[in-house]
């Protein structure tokens, strides 16, 4: 008698769509994003929870909705739309000569296009490095950093003058 591993004795390809299926459905669409939690210097932490006091409840017209696990260096908009991490490393595209840079409302954000992703933004000469991962939907929209911009002047310093300005 042979002995059969998969669900059922069903043929291979439907137990590996059965299987798939109850994956699938023990994530709930109203779940909350997934992040790593950066771990900055205590000085930089400590910059990463003044921003965190001053974080808006909207973005982009989307409620907050944190990222799991949660802490003060992290914020999350529309259900991981817009995730926001403080205190994360000094990104190595920032060494590329050719890197796109934009400005909102007085920062200064490094741009990386993400390969069937939306862009990730991380501010440039601040005491601290804060990135803003957005989904799909704004592949060609910067429009959330406006929102972020003002918290971020606020509570995370120049570390470069006049490069602020």
């Amino acid at each position: 008698m042979t002995s059969s591993h998969r669900p059922f004795g069903l043929p291979a390809a439907v137990a590996a769509a059965v299987l798939l299926s109850a994956a699938a459905g023990c994530s709930s669409p109203g779940a909350a994003a997934s992040v790593v939690v950066p771990s900055p210097p205590a000085e930089e932490a400590a910059l990463c929870q003044a921003l965190a006091k001053e974080l808006p409840d909207t973005v982009a017209g989307l409620a907050r909705s944190d990222p799991e696990p949660g802490s003060e260096l992290t914020a999350g908009w529309g259900d991981g739309a817009i995730v926001l991490r403080c205190g994360v490393p000094r990104p190595e595209k920032m060494s590329d000569p050719k890197s796109q840079g934009v400005s909102a409302n007085g920062v200064r954000w490094m741009l990386e296009r993400r390969e069937g992703d939306g862009p990730r933004f991380t501010s440039v000469y601040r005491r601290t490095y804060v990135e803003v991962t957005l989904d799909e939907r704004y592949a060609h929209d910067a429009g959330p950093l406006t929102d972020l911009a003002g918290p971020v002047e606020r509570t995370v310093p120049c570390a470069l003058e006049p490069e602020c300005e």
